[in-house]
């Protein structure tokens, strides 16, 4: 992580059912999983869920080391733990030693990524208008770009079935974190081009969304933000 502020009062970061990521850095896999804190006692442990991944849980017995982050009021929290036990019974978890300190790092806004992923879009029906023409319930696309706020989709479609304000819902896979669901986007421009239509799609947060996650916990707007950000640094690195 860059641009470091050390704290020495983690606890006060902590909630119950705080989603986390958890990554085992000697894991061959550089798998990301989701987890939540269960609970824990200051300066002692931490008990969180046990990541499970194809139906087993992770590899990850006593003396394993780990790093755990997760997003709170803006910023990144992040510190590494150590595996002091782990439990099937009466559900699995991990006991995590306490963190001495850890890394926050402020989440800033960044311009958009380059994507080749697919996409796909439906008409929001209490948005749409009765003197438009609407395109398919469900329609495939190509994601261009991506930001914190919007994207950039490429369709094989009339540019005539799309206009200016026009709202709908994408579903799409955020690389490593999740598969985004019923995320709201509004068209703020459109184009024909010679590969097709354009479509610039702001998003609309307005709580209907969902992500399946797959290494991530929070929002949809939380889990943009923490892509972005690992993009970003992995780039300027």
């Amino acid at each position: 992580m860059s641009e470091l502020v050390i704290c020495r009062h983690p606890s006060s970061f902590l909630s119950v059912g705080l989603s986390l990521q958890l990554s085992v850095p000697k894991d061959e896999t550089q798998g990301q999983y989701g987890s939540s804190v269960l609970g824990w006692k200051h300066r002692s442990w931490i008990v969180c869920e046990w990541p499970f991944h194809l139906g087993q849980p992770i590899p990850c017995v006593k003396g394993t080391l780990c790093l755990l982050r997760y997003i709170y009021e803006g910023k990144m929290i992040g510190y590494r733990a150590e595996v002091l036990e782990t439990q099937m019974q009466p559900f699995p978890f991990l006991l995590l030693a306490f963190p001495s300190e850890l890394e926050e790092v402020p989440l800033r806004k960044h311009g958009r990524v380059s994507a080749q992923e697919p996409i796909v879009l439906s008409a929001v029906q209490e948005y749409a208008s009765s003197s438009r023409n609407e395109p398919p319930i469900r329609i495939g696309g190509l994601l261009k770009d991506l930001s914190a706020s919007g994207c950039a989709v490429l369709i094989q479609r009339p540019v005539q079935d799309f206009y200016l304000g026009m709202a709908l819902r994408v579903e799409f896979e955020i690389i490593g974190t999740g598969h985004v669901n019923n995320l709201t986007g509004v068209v703020r421009n459109l184009s024909l081009q010679a590969d097709g239509t354009h479509l610039g799609l702001e998003f609309r947060f307005d709580g209907k969304e969902t992500i399946e996650y797959r290494g991530w916990g929070g929002s949809v707007r939380n889990a943009l933000e923490s892509f972005l950000h690992r993009k970003h640094s992995f780039e300027s690195a």
